[in-house]
């Protein structure tokens, strides 16, 4: 950390300009942390500014008000040893996420575009049956969700509830619920999805501890949240919406017609299932065989093909191969998917990057030491304190992005020096996600999608999508902080 001027004695703060020339010490720490989350909230609620922009903005006022200087900031133009806070918080985190985020994306839309969610959905329909034909929608959520984007999903999988609850003549709720549950918890639990990637580069942890809490978590949590579902589907009818049935139908014809012409041939179920799980399993075995073996050949390959750069690249060749070139798709076609996949990630690599340089700028400016020393003389445990950050920001913003990497920023610095053990961050991670989940309402894209893309009016939505996701963020948080006790 760089420093302003040398202060050989202490106690004075690390720095003493800004604000802190009115508000000396912690009590001036404090002000500029509280000030700096308000501003943010009324830039991206109030102002509607990009949430990118907003970040940078406060990153630089909390910094400047903290006392950080220019040069401590921004660096100089001249080559010198200065270093810029914006640059190594925005480039340390995004070394590690861009590619996963990448890699991932590209990946999904191969799924996505090759139909490879219509034979899961299919394969389950029949495995389950009729009558748990709401549970066979969960597991297609649960399953396609880990490589696709939440939104994607809903996308990609709606035509399926249209088509089970016409012919059930029940209620949408009952299929689209258990569906949505799937895809929420993978978007914030799992890797590759930028939220849990995110928060496992900012606190440095290995993504096979991330997968594996992930799913010690989000699967009871999920288990929970289809409760919820079968109950609010049995008691709050809502008829299938034929206008965006119609819609749905123009809107996938337009997707079909950029596939190459073998798409018409189905997908081999296995082939998807191999295709998702190849990443996960190679991951886990990395991570745990520095537990189970000795420093060895064998160890060094297996960390190899688990890090998550290689095995991503591994199952996105697979599928180019499997999925493509195996049935028919020109390289052309494969390029022209995988690139146009990537468009919509940028907006989300910024918002990531630019949480690092808030997290990088409260640790520099010493806010972070300040909150950190408040927190332990509150005696509130890190993991609770996490949840209730992320849950206050999601609730407040909307985007759960935004606050698992703003939540991540303000909390990584106060678990310095504490000797967490990988497990144990990932729980924290964990919470962190919880609460970036919980109770998505009117300022959140997700609920006006899932209002829209189902036709359920907005009331009806805040008593059905609303509390599926606050059961679905109170179980997974319930889950993280129990485990967290033995751990």
């Amino acid at each position: 950390m760089l420093l302003a001027a040398p202060a050989p004695t202490p106690p004075p703060p690390p720095h003493t300009g800004g604000l802190l020339a009115l508000i000396p010490g912690t009590a001036g720490l404090l002000t500029v942390a509280a000030l700096g989350i308000a501003l943010l909230l009324v830039l991206i609620i109030k102002v509607r500014l990009q949430p990118f922009v907003a970040l940078l903005g406060v990153s630089i006022a909390v910094g400047l008000a903290a006392g950080l200087s220019v040069t401590e900031l921004f660096g100089t133009v001249q080559k010198s040893d200065a270093v810029s806070l914006i640059e190594t918080g925005m480039g340390g985190i995004l070394g590690h996420v861009a590619i996963i985020i990448g890699l991932g994306t590209m990946l999904g839309a191969i799924l996505e575009v090759s139909g490879g969610a219509e034979v899961l959905s299919a394969r389950l329909l029949r495995l389950f049956g009729e009558k748990r034909a709401p549970l066979a929608m969960g597991m297609t959520g649960l399953i396609f969700g880990i490589p696709v984007f939440f939104d994607v999903g809903i996308f990609v999988l709606a035509p399926i509830v249209y088509a089970a609850a016409k012919r059930s003549g029940k209620s949408i709720l009952l299929y689209c619920m258990p569906l949505l549950a799937g895809l929420s918890m993978t978007h914030a639990f799992l890797p590759p999805h930028p939220g849990p990637v995110a928060a496992a580069g900012l606190f440095k942890v290995d993504l096979g501890w991330i997968i594996l809490m992930g799913l010690v978590c989000g699967l009871p949590a999920v288990l929970a949240a289809w409760v919820y579902a079968a109950w609010i589907g049995k008691r709050l009818f809502v008829a299938v919406p034929h206008d965006m049935v119609e819609a749905a139908d123009e809107a996938r014809a337009a997707v079909a017609a950029e596939k190459p012409d073998a798409h018409e041939r189905p997908v081999p179920l296995g082939t998807v299932l191999a295709i998702i799980g190849t990443p996960l399993v190679l991951i886990l075995l990395a991570t745990f065989s520095s537990i189970a073996l000795a420093q060895s050949t064998l160890r060094s390959v297996i960390e190899f093909f688990g890090h998550p750069f290689v095995a991503l690249t591994i199952a996105l060749l697979m599928a180019y191969y499997l999925l493509g070139i195996r049935r028919g798709w020109s390289r052309k076609s494969l390029e022209t998917v995988s690139t146009a996949s990537l468009k919509p990630v940028g907006n989300i690599i910024l918002v990531v990057g630019a949480g690092g340089i808030f997290g990088a700028v409260l640790k520099g400016s010493g806010v972070a030491t300040a909150l950190s020393d408040t927190f332990h003389n509150v005696g509130l445990p890190v993991i609770v304190l996490a949840y209730l950050l992320s849950l206050v920001l999601r609730v407040a913003q909307g985007s759960a992005t935004v606050a698992i990497v703003t939540t991540a920023g303000i909390v990584v610095p106060l678990i310095e020096g504490q000797g967490m053990s990988q497990a144990h961050l990932a729980l924290v991670i964990m919470a962190i996600s919880a609460g970036s989940i919980f109770a998505s309402h009117v300022n959140d894209g997700g609920f006006w999608m899932v209002s829209k893309y189902f036709g359920i009016t907005e009331r009806d939505t805040l008593k059905s999508w609303t509390v599926l996701e606050s059961v679905l963020s109170v179980a997974g948080f319930a889950v993280a902080a129990l485990v967290s006790l033995v751990v």
